[in-house]
């Protein structure tokens, strides 16, 4: 260790949603704690990923409903997008959620805030490159700590294709910053995030083209859910490639050429802009995880136990570089599990806890618990209740009754196993049901429980309903 290594309690890489709040409660604790951040304060969530994102995707929701008003006996004339301006609220957005995030540091006597990007240099010791407080903004400094936790996150993959190098591809990150619509959105990936910013670019006045290897979208959930929501897109006007592989990618003047293989035919498309979807990486490499005999797996995220704990002692891992669910409820719970653990004595685990995620298509889907695939796959008995959207009262009251709920029962307790809601407030409804797993609530006390009239939730009545057919 350096003779000017600055010694503290517990240091922090990464002010994600886990980090910073870990950071501030061990430091109120009376830890001497350092937070380092080599980027914006607040990690992804905040300032690349679902504050930005679901701030553009309301914006893409309002420009649709004003579209389908005249349908409605609404007349609207001289509706037109103004780019700029979307773009310009969804970086205020940002800038008051990271400025809050950055307020919350500040005057916590026992927490140093560096910025600037660690690697370890040791046995859990780190140098920190760029500004410091420390340093009084010199080049580096070096710390040390019996608690270190890293909270880095990932970044988005960015796959192996010939000419990809030669265009200006654009990732889940630079896409928030695009000063004009694109003409023609071309995606790669069929995931989650390929999805959310398909519709939204789409419903702002971009053509959009989505590319999928596989034979279906969102292939981690069930097929019927696959098929749902694949044919709201298309409806949208989407063009969804399935079984499609790209061999080459080139530049032209009149755009981004594209040679495809789909379902063994070769086709070529053009289009204005290529975003790369296919999923996040681990930001691991930069930390050189090696010098302090850190595990990781063979791709890049960090090895922990159901203690969030690595194999070197003192040292943990949070938040998606750990791998698993990479959701930032799940970084959150990371820290509560933590800090529980770590100043009151607590022996919480990840084993078992609850997993819910919600994509913000519209309609969104909300997803808790064990999917048909899952269950099946264990040989779990179980019935499924079933209830289309056309069914709900507040869904026809409304005009939107796109999308189903179905939920998975213990053919013996009469537990709820797990749940899909792809609907208006998916994610909403999905939570009530939940609450019902965490609470072991049968499903029949919910086919019998008391909702207010005609809320979105009342229609789980009706869904548990369908059993006693």
């Amino acid at each position: 260790m350096q003779a000017n290594t600055s010694n503290f309690d517990a240091i922090i890489i990464g002010s994600g949603q886990g980090g910073t709040p870990l950071a501030k409660k061990l430091a109120k604790a009376g830890w001497k704690t350092a937070l380092i951040e080599k980027d914006a304060i607040g990690g992804t969530c905040i300032n690349r990923g679902c504050t930005p994102t679901k701030t553009l995707i309301a914006d893409a929701k309002l420009a649709e409903t004003v579209g389908q008003a005249p349908a409605r006996g609404v007349q609207i004339s001289g509706m037109h997008i103004e780019f700029d301006k979307i773009m310009a609220r969804k970086n205020e957005v940002v800038n008051a959620f990271r400025t809050g995030s950055e307020k919350g540091l500040e005057n916590i006597p026992a927490l140093t805030v560096l910025h600037g990007e660690a690697h370890f240099t040791g046995p859990k010791t780190l140098a920190v490159e760029g500004p410091s407080l420390l340093s009084g903004g010199g080049p580096s400094v070096s710390l040390s700590a019996e608690k270190i936790f890293i909270n880095v996150g990932c970044s988005p993959t960015i796959p192996t294709i010939p000419g990809l190098d030669n265009i200006p591809y654009l990732t889940s990150t630079s896409i928030l910053e695009l000063p004009a619509l694109p003409a023609h959105l071309i995606i790669l990936g069929g995931g989650y995030i390929a999805l959310e910013m398909g519709q939204l670019f789409k419903r702002l006045g971009a053509q959009v083209t989505i590319i999928e290897r596989s034979g279906s979208i969102i292939t981690k959930e069930d097929e019927d859910i696959q098929e749902a929501l694949g044919n709201v897109l298309k409806d949208e006007g989407i063009n969804i490639l399935t079984h499609t592989e790209i061999n080459k990618i080139s530049g032209q003047q009149e755009g981004i050429v594209l040679d495809l293989t789909q379902n063994g035919k070769a086709v070529q498309i053009r289009g204005s802009h290529f975003l790369l979807a296919l999923g996040r990486s681990p930001q691991t490499k930069a930390l050189h995880p090696e010098a302090t005999g850190l595990a990781i797996d063979a791709h890049g995220f960090i090895k922990v136990d159901e203690y969030l704990q690595t194999n070197v002692p003192g040292i943990y891992a949070i938040g998606d570089v750990k791998g698993g669910p990479a959701f930032t409820h799940i970084s959150y719970n990371d820290y509560v599990i933590l800090y529980k653990n770590l100043l009151e004595g607590a022996h919480q685990s990840v084993k078992d806890r609850q997993v819910p995620y919600c994509m913000f298509t519209d309609p969104q889907l909300g997803r808790i618990g064990l999917s048909e695939k899952e269950a099946k796959a264990a040989g779990i008995s179980y019935t499924l209740a079933t209830l289309p959207m056309t069914h709900v009262a507040r869904a026809i009251e409304t005009g939107d009754t796109k999308g189903f709920m179905k939920a998975l029962v213990d053919t013996n307790s009469k537990k709820i196993l797990g749940a899909a809601v792809l609907g208006t407030e998916g994610g909403e409804l999905m939570t009530i049901l939940q609450m019902a797993m965490l609470g072991g609530i049968t499903y029949d006390t919910v086919k019998d429980m008391v909702f207010a009239h005609p809320l979105y939730a009342e229609s789980l009545n009706n869904l548990f309903l369908t059993l006693d057919k």
